[in-house]
């Protein structure tokens, strides 16, 4: 993987050159050694981001007319993914991250994968109430997703962060961006691989790489309703 261009710009389930052409270099903490090269977003390419998510929450959309209970079956096929590429997560882990490897394995990855079983399970049982009311009243509340959410990730265990937003984010019918550390990106680009081949719709899950520019451009956005 030595000195490897990795793709780093994903929305509408496809990858994206950076606008900017800036990189990225992405490191082994451990040997201080450039394991990998990432494209590096810009602002032109969190709008592009951005836009994919907002389109895919349009009215009516494929996403939106989602039954509660496919948004889960989703969900657990992006875990079943993920538990098959346990040990090529993990390893990414370890080299981006330095954490040891059996940790991560035995333990991040599990917890990882407990986490999207997790709001899998709640796709469909997150509902609203029935209220009763004095007189010929009839009183419910519903819940709705919000929109278009940004997911910041940490440079520390990147993958299960990275899932920590995505997961409860998109069970509940919302679309998201992310943008995973600068740092440590390399497990976040793999799992935005996973997400497309577990079937999530196009603009549903998008990821862009970047510095504190990036994070900016997220949290100001105007159709970014829950930085």
């Amino acid at each position: 993987m030595n000195n490897n261009r990795v793709q780093a710009i994903f929305y509408n389930n496809e990858w994206h050159k950076a606008k900017n052409e800036k990189i990225i270099k992405v490191y082994n903490p451990a040997t201080g050694e450039a394991v990998a090269e990432v494209q590096a977003a810009g602002k032109e390419d969190v709008d592009a981001a951005v836009s994919a998510a907002s389109k895919a929450f349009e009215y009516e959309s494929h996403w939106r007319i989602m039954n509660a209970s496919q948004r889960g079956k989703l969900l657990y096929k992006l875990a079943e993914l993920v538990e098959k590429d346990a040990v090529l997560l993990a390893s990414l882990e370890t080299l981006n991250n330095g954490i040891p490897y059996v940790y991560a394995y035995s333990s991040l990855l599990k917890l990882t994968i407990r986490t999207l079983k997790y709001f899998a399970g709640w796709a469909d049982k997150y509902h609203a109430k029935t209220i009763p009311m004095d007189g010929n009243f009839f009183c419910y509340t519903r819940h709705e997703p919000i929109g278009v959410c940004a997911g910041i990730v940490p440079w520390n265990v990147p993958i299960l962060s990275l899932i920590s937003k995505l997961a409860p984010a998109v069970a509940l019918g919302n679309t998201i961006v992310l943008k995973p550390s600068q740092l440590t990106p390399l497990t976040a680009l793999h799992v935005a691989k996973l997400t497309k081949k577990a079937g999530f719709p196009p603009g549903v899950i998008n990821v862009t790489v970047g510095g504190a520019d990036v994070g900016e451009s997220l949290c100001k956005h105007p159709k970014v309703l829950y930085p």
